[in-house]
This record gives C-alpha cells, structure tokens and sequence, in this order.
C-alpha cells in the first residue's frame, strides 16, 4: 500500500476504534495500542500507567514485541487487526 493510501487507511481505522462504544478484549486493546505508539511515536515511548503497575507492565511488553516494526507495518498491522475485530463481530 501506497504511503498516501496507508495513512488515510489507518486513520479511518483509528476513527472506527474511537467512535466504538463497546468494551474490546484486553487482548485486541493491547495490540493496537502497541501498533499505534510505534507507527506515530518511532521511540515507542513508556507505558506510563501512574499506580497501575500491571496495565503497564502489559503495555510496556506489548510494545516490547513490536520494537522491530517500522511505523508503516504498524500501520498496517493497526489497520489488520481492525479489520479483524470487526470482521468477527458481524
């Protein structure tokens, strides 16, 4: 996917997140918050969760596991994983 194409792509699919109103599995919230940090935050800065010590420790191993993505295949891995959830929902 074209550059152009991909970031209208993954904004739409951050809209559709956003505008979702039911609860997502923990499982699906942690992997696109990963695929989002990395593909507008290259550093993948911390997962500070203030006094939620577990939350952060899943995020900070959530970003972990995506440390080698450019933000281009984050953008894309975001974008499939949207897809997928509701895809499955119907």
């Amino acid at each position: 996917m074209e550059s152009d194409a991909l970031d209208i792509a993954f904004k739409k699919a951050v809209e559709s997140i956003n505008e979702h109103t039911d609860p997502f599995p923990a499982d699906v919230l942690l992997n696109l918050y990963a695929y989002y940090k990395r593909a507008t935050d290259s550093q993948g800065s911390s997962a500070s969760e203030g006094n939620k010590p577990l939350i952060s420790a899943f995020k900070t191993n959530a970003l972990f596991q995506t440390r080698n993505l450019s933000e281009d295949e984050a953008k894309q891995l975001y974008i499939d994983t949207v897809n997928r959830y509701f895809l499955y929902r119907k």
